[in-house]
């Protein structure tokens, strides 16, 4: 095989490692956003759940307020019927102590709703909590193995990296620049064999003077379809003879 071919195709090997690493070092941080997601969720439900039971404790409190300020208003008016000796005013006074006794039953209806209430709302807490506490560890250690693994790919890129420049200047200046033009416009896949007299690459069926010069390894040669820098092993060579 030409020497270019070989040190190109050792270039492009650790360029696919090294944009391998890149991209599960790009996946790392949506992960954990994901995982640190679900614990706000939930831990967003779980506030909100508190903050219901809390207002639901201040109404209960303030109904209690108001069923004693109607019992005071029906002292207050028992004491004046007591006081008064027109009928008429009696009768009005006997009227609005009938009307905060019904005030008092309504009032004892709400809060029987907001007991109710009371009482889901804690179960509702309970379950929250628990979900919290469970996505939260789930959380904890996902996101310290991504951690973890942040590590171990940010040290393994480092080490591929180490010694890229030197792979890269081994290879003639004029191949390495077409290598690097066409890994812009095609991605990581390059150099391409020859299998069957077809480009690797693009799969389009090679000029039998292309094939005939690819399998000379006098030079350089390029797929005229695509551009690829094709290259020919011996095991290429028999399946192209079958």
């Amino acid at each position: 095989m030409l020497e270019a071919i070989e040190k190109l195709l050792v270039l492009q090997d650790r360029d696919r490692k090294i944009r391998r690493i890149e991209s599960e070092l790009a996946h790392v941080e949506p992960e954990r956003q994901t995982f640190k997601g679900r614990t706000v969720a939930t831990q967003a439900q779980l506030e909100s759940a508190k903050l219901r039971g809390r207002q639901i404790e201040s109404d209960r409190k303030q109904l209690e307020l108001d069923v004693e300020a109607k019992k005071t208003q029906i002292e207050r008016y028992a004491n004046q019927q007591l006081q008064t000796r027109k009928n008429e005013e009696y009768r009005a006074l006997a009227h609005e102590i009938d009307t905060c006794k019904a005030d008092i039953t309504r009032i004892e209806d709400q809060e029987i709703e907001l007991m109710e209430k009371a009482e889901q709302t804690a179960k509702d807490v309970a379950r929250f909590t628990h979900e919290f506490e469970a996505a939260k560890k789930l959380a904890d250690d996902q996101v310290g193995q991504l951690g973890d693994r942040e590590k171990n790919l940010q040290k393994e890129l480092a080490e591929l990296q180490s010694n890229r420049a030197e792979l890269a200047a081994a290879v003639e200046d004029g191949v390495r620049g077409r290598y690097e033009r066409l890994v812009k416009s095609k991605g990581e896949n390059i150099l391409v064999g020859v299998n069957h007299g077809v480009c690797g690459g693009c799969h389009m069926k090679l000029p039998p003077q292309t094939l005939v010069a690819c399998q000379a390894e006098q030079e350089v040669i390029t797929c005229t379809n695509c551009g690829r820098i094709l290259y020919f092993t011996r095991d290429m060579e028999r399946a192209v003879a079958d």
